[in-house]
Parts: C-alpha cells; structure tokens; sequence
C-alpha cells in the first residue's frame, strides 16, 4: 500500500478507534462501527428521510401482500429494516450519480425517484412497468433516474458498476458510480477483480456493502473468514469503514465523505453498512435461523424509521398528527401504484421480440 493509501485507510480505521460508542447488537459481526457522533439533522432533513423511507416500508409491504395473493410471481426480495441505508446515501448524493445494485433492489428505485406505480406494474409483469413487464422484481432500470439494476446474478453488478466510474472517469463528469451489494456478495470472486480495477484507474466508485448478517440464511460469522466487511479493500489499497446503517443520520454522514473521497479523484471507497432486514431472504423463506426475539429486539430499538419519527416529536416539535397524514398519504400513493399494477394489461405476446438487440449506428 502507498503512502497515499495507508493515508486513507488510516484516516478511516482513527474514525473507528476514535468513535466507537455503539450499541452492542449494532453490529455483533466486526469491529465498531465507524461513525461520529450522530449529526444533527434539519427539521426539513428528518421530514424528508422520514417520507422516504416510510414510503419504501409502506411499498414493501404492499408487495408482500401481493405475492401472498399471487399476483406477483417469481422472486420477490423485500428491503424492510434497510431503508436508512439507502435514503442515507442518497441524501449525500447529487444528479448524475448512478446507482446500481443486486435482487434486494425496490428500495434502491424509489429512493432515485423512480415512479411507484411503474415499479408496481414491473413486480405484477403489466406494461406499464420499467422493463415493460418483461424484468420483474430483479431485472428493471431507469436511464431517466440513473438507475442500472436490478441484477439477479449475485455479486455481477459489482463489476457493472464498476465500469459505470470507468466510463465517469473517462468522460470526466464528476460522477460517482454507488454500487451496492450484499454481504453474501462480498465474497464473489468478480467483486475483488473490480475492487482492483477500480484502484489501479483511481475509478470514482463507492462500494456499498449491505451487511444485514445472514446473506441468505447463514450469518456470517459462519460464512465469511474476514467479518469486518470494511476492510475488504486493504489489499488493494481501498479505504473503508463500518457504519450504523440503521441510523439515516450516520449513513448520510459517512456517505458524504465516501462519495467525496471518490469524486476527487482518490478512488474507490467502501462503506459497510451494518444493517437488519426483518423479513426473510425472500418471500419464499421461513426466516428460522434467528429467533424473534432478535428480530423484535432490532425492530424495538433500532428501526430506522421510528427513530426519526421519535426525533421528530422529541426534538422538532413536529405534531404527531403531521406525521399521521405523511403516512395515511404515503399508503394512498402505494394503494394507487398496486390499483394501476393490478389493472394494467399485460404486455402482448409480440414484445418477446423486443429489446434483444441494439443497433449501432456510425
């Protein structure tokens, strides 16, 4: 490692040595979580994480609902405990910045602002949807809002979102390429080839590692030999830290420093974000390899929501009346988006045909 790398990840690991004053169950898989002392928000900032990511809660569970009645088949990865996470990182962001991510990926849609009602339509395979009812749940993108996946394949967006800040890089746009993955991913072969492009070219990458602790179903104190997901990058000279991604605040705040280190041109960064979702692995999993008290442990003391929606009251002096008709307005936007997703026709036969090919032109 160079001078200028042992620089930066030595800036990251003073982060952790300096700040670790964390909860315990937060995260139980590493060393401690780096953050500083959680930053304030804005009464205006907490509004808006708080409608965010009500919105994600509100639309997942919605999508829950219709995978039980049948109208969504296939694969269905619902992002319920994770919304701070990537609300966090959008707030940090700026237009123009991509994100790309693996299966877990409606949450990632509508924190770019990817209409509910098209994201809907794509889950229930109507016309209406971003991939024309042909994508489902894992396979839908916005050129429009920068997002590029949706991708089945575990660990295979990494080196797409890597060539993403190539091509940043190439045009010198003063883009960041945020590519998320899981911490089942992590261990991918593809993701360390990428970690490697993206420091030997200085590529302006932000590798988001979602660690929620069980990938599919087995944690990863029984999966992976390095736990402390941050320091994936050492090898290659890739700064990194772990962050309470429970907590919109601290992933805001982390984020913006990732994201700067990468638009300046010093290269890729990693974030772990140590994370819970509530739900099983995807719909079609009984979630048996941890007990309820654990999930309703995180859920009572560390819900992402209910956390800005306490500082809101607490701290703002927002009526909880207020943040009642957020929510009964929320739940009025995703009743439209499942009312449009359930009426919408079906694509014709004919667009079997469509979107194979791409013709270039000189």
């Amino acid at each position: 490692m160079d001078a200028a790398n042992e620089a930066g990840q030595a800036k990251a690991d003073q982060i952790k040595s300096d700040h670790a004053d964390v909860d315990p169950t937060i995260p139980a898989t590493g060393s401690a979580v780096a953050h500083e002392p959680a930053p304030k928000f804005t009464r205006e900032e907490e509004l808006h994480a708080y409608h965010e990511m009500l919105l994600i809660r509100r639309f997942e569970e919605k999508a829950g609902q219709l995978y039980g009645m049948g109208l969504i088949g296939g694969f269905c990865h619902l992002y319920i405990g994770q919304e701070a996470v990537v609300i966090g990182m959008q707030m940090a962001s700026i237009e123009g910045d991509q994100v790309i991510t693996g299966y877990r990926d409606h949450g990632h849609m509508l924190a770019c602002g990817m209409d509910p009602k098209g994201v809907m339509a794509e889950l229930t395979g109507r016309r209406g949807g971003y991939s024309r009812g042909k994508g489902g749940s894992m396979h839908m993108f916005s050129r429009e809002k920068q997002f590029f996946g949706g991708h089945g394949i575990v660990g295979a967006q990494v080196s797409l979102g890597t060539g993403l800040g190539f091509a940043d890089a190439y045009k010198k746009n003063g883009h960041v390429s945020l590519t998320y993955m899981g911490d089942g991913a992590a261990n991918q072969g593809q993701v360390y080839e990428s970690f490697n492009m993206a420091q030997l070219w200085k590529l302006p990458v932000v590798y988001v590692i979602e660690n929620n602790r069980y990938a599919m179903g087995t944690s990863v104190a029984r999966a992976s030999a390095q736990t402390d997901f941050s320091r994936r990058g050492i090898s290659f000279g890739i700064p990194g830290e772990q962050v309470d991604g429970m907590d919109v605040r601290t992933v805001r705040e982390a984020a913006s420093r990732a994201i700067e280190h990468a638009r300046s041109g010093e290269g890729p960064y990693i974030l772990e974000m140590q994370t819970y979702r509530y739900r099983g692995h995807s719909m079609s999993d009984p979630a048996k390899y941890r007990t309820k008290d654990e999930v309703s442990k995180m859920r009572d003391e560390h819900d992402p929501i209910e956390m800005v929606r306490k500082r809101l009251i607490e701290e703002h002096g927002v009526p909880e009346a207020d943040l009642k008709a957020t929510d009964a307005k929320v739940r009025e936007a995703v009743s439209d988006a499942a009312e449009f997703a359930t009426h919408d026709p079906e694509p014709d036969p004919a667009e079997l045909w469509t979107d194979i090919l791409l013709e270039a032109r000189g």
